[in-house]
């Protein structure tokens, strides 16, 4: 997994970190993009939730992902009045399956639109986030190789 950082854009704001998602966002700034694994039944999962989303149990602890991904579906996306994405537009909004099991949402960088393919091999990569620069971050997804 690359701990490198997509190329510079503009800034945006993270979601509000509590205690349960601080070590989530920690890692990301990091370089590591973290899951939940479930001990009850072993499934992982993403979004980061305090229990399985599959079988209910509160047994779920955090593991690093390998930060490989297929990608599942894409949409490029023309138009986003909402700040701050209109400054980022075109950008490709996307869900990749993540090698470890889990479907996420994410955007595709350093990839041309026209290149985009249902299966193709991706990994992970990290733009710097948040309005202060304080070294936040957020997972996004290149093409692999």
């Amino acid at each position: 997994m690359s701990a490198e950082r997509a190329s510079a854009g503009p800034r945006f704001d993270l979601p509000e970190s509590d205690a349960f998602t601080r070590p989530y966002w920690d890692a990301a700034a990091e370089g590591r993009l973290l899951i939940r694994r479930c001990a009850g039944c072993g499934r992982a999962h993403h979004y980061p939730r305090e229990f399985c989303p599959y079988c209910w149990s509160e047994d779920v602890g955090w593991e690093t992902a390998s930060g490989e991904a297929t990608l599942y579906t894409w949409s490029v996306v023309h138009r986003n009045d909402l700040p701050p994405f209109g400054s980022r537009v075109p950008y490709v909004a996307a869900v990749v399956d993540l090698a470890e099991g889990p479907r996420m949402m994410t955007e595709i960088v350093e990839c041309a639109h026209e290149a985009l393919r249902v299966g193709m091999g991706l990994t992970v990569t990290f733009r710097e986030a948040g309005e202060a620069g304080g070294g936040e971050a957020v997972a996004v997804f290149r093409p692999a190789g």
